[in-house]
């Protein structure tokens, strides 16, 4: 994982590139110095350290358990492919399904699919930061 330092660098360089206002970027960057002499940027490191852990892991279970739910996923969206076959031969039957599919779905609490999508978009960013900061290959 990467240290305050580093990221607080990664920071500062941002914030030089995005801010063209001078005074804006003093700004910035005091209060960038701020938030790290602050505790919230230790609890932050802290919520932040098991992730890395879980990452990094060598048990297959643990290190690939974020991308496994999103495979699930997948295979669930794919799941509407043999549906339509059977709407080809049976389009009653493939009605039924789909009613008892869509019964299912709509039972689902709303902040799981918020979860799923949250997870998707989150895990998605990180595998394209990994890539373009070259520790992910």
């Amino acid at each position: 994982m990467a240290s305050i330092d580093q990221i607080l660098g990664t920071v500062t360089r941002i914030i030089d590139e995005v801010v063209p206002d001078p005074e804006g970027r003093e700004r910035a960057k005091l209060a960038l110095q701020n938030l790290m002499n602050s505790h919230d940027l230790q609890i932050l490191q802290t919520n932040l350290s098991p992730t890395g852990i879980e990452a990094g892991s060598a048990d297959l279970w643990t290190s690939r358990a974020r991308p496994s739910f999103l495979y699930m996923m997948y295979v669930m969206i794919l799941c509407a492919l043999p549906v339509g076959l059977v709407s080809a031969f049976s389009p009653r039957l493939a009605t039924t399904i789909a009613s008892g599919i869509s019964t299912y779905l709509n039972g689902l609490p709303e902040p799981l699919y918020a979860l799923f999508g949250t997870g998707y978009l989150g895990y998605s960013a990180m595998r394209q930061w990994g890539k373009v900061k070259g520790s992910d290959r």
